[in-house]
């Protein structure tokens, strides 16, 4: 019976060992422009389609690791890291401002366009 349990807990590390966690492949994918782009806008539709801002803030906080971490992000920004870590939190909720320049110092900009959703009235 020791010898199962010491093979199973032999084989748990070793499968832990050489398997790499979801979030550590979505940020190395993330890495990756076009992937970092395609996941934000995805995060910002599904924000458009129910107001999940909690989405949105984890997505940005996946891009701002993908792209070097808070540190490098508060460089860019010039905001503190932990005004940044309070904004990007399942709480956050940053202003207009603060949230303009998070997108700037990940490489993005707010816009505006028309919502092609919407019947004309």
């Amino acid at each position: 019976m020791a010898r199962t349990t010491g093979a199973r807990a032999m084989s748990k590390a070793k499968i832990l060992k050489n398997t790499t966690s979801y979030h550590d492949e979505l940020i190395e994918s993330l890495k990756k422009p076009k992937e970092a782009d395609l996941y934000l806008r995805i995060a910002m539709e599904e924000y458009h389609e129910d107001g999940d801002t909690e989405s949105l803030l984890v997505a940005l906080r996946n891009i701002a690791e993908a792209r070097g971490g808070m540190s490098q992000l508060a460089k860019k920004t010039h905001l503190n890291r932990q005004n940044l870590y309070q904004a990007l939190s399942k709480e956050g909720n940053p202003t207009l401002d603060t949230f303009e320049l998070i997108l700037k110092g990940l490489g993005y900009r707010l816009a505006i366009q028309p919502d092609e959703t919407r019947k004309a009235g």
